[in-house]
């Protein structure tokens, strides 16, 4: 899977993203972006984020 770049990711953007805790069955949970937790341009697991809700991991797929 191809992950999106932290240049791709913006506050605000709706995104399925991977919980530490499902990181074994891969779940994806989604929601609106609140916050980049990730500073380098780019990261081969997905960049990590804080989503509105409070969960923070690291996002699989941008979504419209």
């Amino acid at each position: 899977m191809n992950v999106p770049n932290r240049s791709d990711i913006k506050p605000g953007m709706f995104a399925a993203i991977v919980l530490k805790e499902d990181q074994r069955s891969n779940k994806l949970t989604e929601g609106v972006i609140k916050e980049i937790l990730t500073k380098s341009p780019s990261h081969p697991h997905g960049i990590k984020v804080r989503l509105e809700t409070g969960e923070i991991g690291r996002v699989k797929k941008l979504l419209d």
